[in-house]
């Protein structure tokens, strides 16, 4: 039954969950290149201010294309920005609903702080089994997966299954 057919919780099939996979495994990278976005937006801006200013009082063609080309990165770097904070939000919102706390907290350790699978393994070892911890992930990956195919959110990514 499809969404529009009125299933009430629609499970994630396997490219659904694959691809949470893969965003949750881009989470802290994602999250790093924003921040670096947002810290050094201004400085980009000022270099195409820069140039332009250069350019009306020199007039040669350099500088117009430094000013272009500022420009074309500024905004090729704000559309990637608004890509990855999309997809982090809704990666958040998954995963703040994830009601077992075992898999949010590997969750939370192996994808939203960045951590390696084996540094997870060793982060829980006093609690938890090596296989326990690899379910623990791949649960809560699935729990994410069908969150976010409840909110629509694969219909919304630009990627095509």
């Amino acid at each position: 039954m499809a969404w529009g057919q009125g299933e009430l919780f629609p499970k994630a099939n396997e490219a659904e969950i694959q691809r949470t996979k893969f965003l949750l495994g881009k989470y802290k990278e994602m999250t790093m290149l924003m921040q670096d976005f947002e810290k050094f937006e201004q400085d980009l801006k000022q270099v195409a201010i820069d140039g332009e200013a250069a350019r009306s009082i020199d007039q040669e063609d350099l500088y117009a294309d430094k000013t272009a080309n500022a420009t074309i990165l500024i905004e090729k770097q704000r559309w990637v920005y608004q890509q990855y904070k999309f997809y982090t939000q809704q990666l958040q919102r998954a995963f703040g609903l994830i009601q077992d706390d075992d898999e949010m907290k590997a969750v939370d350790y192996r994808y939203m702080k960045g951590y390696s699978y084996k540094e997870t393994v060793l982060f829980f070892r006093h609690g938890l089994s090596d296989s326990t911890i690899r379910r623990k992930i791949a649960e809560g990956t699935v729990s994410m997966a069908n969150t976010l195919k409840l909110m629509g959110f694969f219909e919304q990514d630009n990627v095509e299954y």
